[in-house]
């Protein structure tokens, strides 16, 4: 019993470092990677930021060829609605500009779409660690990541952020 609390409490601690070692705010590479709105312009991340600028932003990382990410849309989608005065940002991993804009079209994603042109390997990518999708993403009204990681839209992590 006493190996089990100790071996508790070291996973505990790590799993607390970690949170703690999170960033707050976005890389320079980060904010420079390079997006593609629904119009086909080209718009660093900096930007897509400043156009929210006080916005509470939700930003949901997907594509339409994730299983994952497509039955997650019914819990996005509750999270829409329960908080109106969010923004959501859906930035794309489809492997096309066109499989992405049929992909908000079929599953009737509503928010602010753009297509992560970089990808996976991207700059922007790179500096979330991205491993899998969905992911997701709070940035709080100052401009700050008030949530890091997140993987289900159910977690209740997004539900605390969001108050």
């Amino acid at each position: 019993m006493k190996k089990a609390i100790i071996l508790l409490t070291l996973i505990l601690a790590i799993l607390s470092c970690k949170a703690q070692d999170e960033p707050k705010v976005f890389s320079e590479k980060a904010l420079s990677d390079i997006f593609v709105d629904q119009q086909g312009n080209a718009i660093a991340f900096s930007k897509i930021l400043e156009t929210h600028k006080g916005k509470q932003i939700v930003i949901d990382i997907w594509a339409s060829w994730c299983k994952d990410c497509i039955q997650s849309m019914p819990e996005v989608k509750k999270l829409q609605a329960n908080n109106p005065e969010t923004l959501f940002l859906f930035l794309s991993l489809d492997k096309s500009e066109e499989t992405w804009k049929k992909g908000i079209e079929k599953h009737k994603v509503k928010g602010d779409h753009y297509f992560m042109k970089s990808g996976w390997k991207g700059d922007f990518a790179t500096f979330l660690d991205l491993d899998w999708i969905p992911r997701y993403l709070i940035v709080d009204k100052k401009g700050n990541i008030k949530l890091f990681r997140a993987v289900k839209a159910n977690d209740n992590k997004i539900k605390l952020a969001l108050k």
